[in-house]
């Protein structure tokens, strides 16, 4: 699994690559984060208005956008990503 994160002014853009049989679980993970049952270690969730979430043929991409007033911290969010990296084996 490979990724890549963009951040914007209220929002982030996350491309996953290289998922092969793992897309799956991955789907899985990123559904449960959308629904409020991230297993992440991070607060940063809180600040997450919306999650959405795209299967691209082989890719992931993810679309976080912020509450209003709020930033995601891009470096917790790494942090997230690796622990779901770690988790999906």
């Amino acid at each position: 699994m490979k990724y890549k994160i963009d951040e914007n002014e209220s929002s982030i853009d996350i491309s996953i690559n290289d998922v092969k049989d793992k897309k799956e679980k991955l789907l899985e993970a990123f559904q449960e984060c959308q629904e409020g049952r991230c297993s992440c270690p991070t607060e940063e969730y809180k600040k997450l208005d919306s999650l959405e979430i795209d299967d691209d043929d082989g890719n992931i991409n993810l679309h976080l956008k912020s509450k209003d007033g709020s930033k995601i911290n891009i470096e917790e969010i790494n942090k997230c990503m690796e622990h779901t990296k770690n988790q999906i084996k």
